[in-house]
């Protein structure tokens, strides 16, 4: 069964769209019309102090958690007081979110000179070199290792909270989860794996929490292990990532030397652990 998308309706929901579509089942010209829901993607660009330096494909939701999210990330800002200010512009072609640093950050920010368009699976789009690729990020406090029935718990409620990929079948998911129940405690949606990991760990970085409470969670994610979800696990202190796909060797080497804990293929009924302390 295939569908053609003839029209666009409407905007209901923050981050979906209805729009009309044609169904066939065969050759004939049987056709049924029916509506749907398809995820939005929009060219979001990342501007500093008035200079443009990313443009990412994304889903329009959830842009602050998602901008703190990637300048922690990227070591542009290093807490979300950093942005003395902001705001969001929609435009024609897409949306603009210009946000205010100081000028010691600006300034160390335009010696990285990552201007770079990204796709919405982009990982190290827009470095100018292979020493760009390998960041300088502090080992983890080794820690023990979370248990079966915890990650079991967290992955029998992560699909019930995946409101936007079950209206359209086609986001990634990012949870912050309870070390000790398994509960997830915040979840975020993209149509990127990337935006939807800094979309969550902007918005826990935004909620100012204690550095005890902040530690006693795990990172659930929708996607493969890639190295850049492992970096920026990392970049935030967080020392457990769990995927319910495969890690990559890139993923599980950066993993293992900054003590990690990497564990793939996450399911109720197996969980592959990649690293070991």
């Amino acid at each position: 069964m295939q569908g053609f998308i003839k029209t666009q309706e409407t905007t209901l929901l923050l981050g979906i769209k209805e729009v009309t579509r044609e169904i066939r089942t065969d050759d004939s010209l049987n056709i049924v019309k029916e509506n749907d829901w398809v995820i939005e993607e929009q060219a979001i660009a990342i501007i500093y102090n008035g200079i443009s330096h990313a443009v990412m494909m994304a889903t329009p939701c959830d842009l602050f958690d998602f901008v703190i999210g990637f300048s922690l990330s990227e070591s542009i800002i290093e807490k979300p007081k950093d942005i003395l200010d902001y705001d969001i512009k929609y435009t024609e072609q897409g949306i603009e979110v210009e946000l205010n640093i100081s000028s010691r950050l600006f300034s160390a920010l335009k010696h990285k000179r990552r201007s770079l368009l990204g796709n919405s699976g982009c990982g190290l789009c827009g470095v100018e070199s292979l020493e760009q690729t390998i960041k300088n990020r502090k080992e983890l406090t080794i820690s023990k290792r979370i248990g079966f029935k915890v990650i079991q718990c967290a992955l029998t409620q992560f699909g019930q909270q995946q409101t936007l990929n079950q209206k359209t079948g086609s986001v990634h998911a990012a949870a912050y989860c309870s070390k000790y129940t398994g509960n997830i405690i915040a979840i975020r949606e993209d149509v990127g794996r990337h935006n939807a990991l800094d979309k969550l760990l902007g918005a826990l970085a935004n909620k100012n929490l204690e550095n005890s409470e902040y530690e006693q969670g795990f990172i659930l994610v929708s996607s493969r292990a890639s190295y850049e979800m492992v970096d920026k696990t990392i970049a935030s202190g967080l020392n457990h990532l769990v995927s319910i796909s495969a890690a990559t060797s890139k993923a599980i080497t950066w993993a293992q030397q900054h003590n990690l804990h990497l564990i793939g293929f996450a399911s109720p009924q197996r969980q592959v652990t990649y690293t070991k302390y």
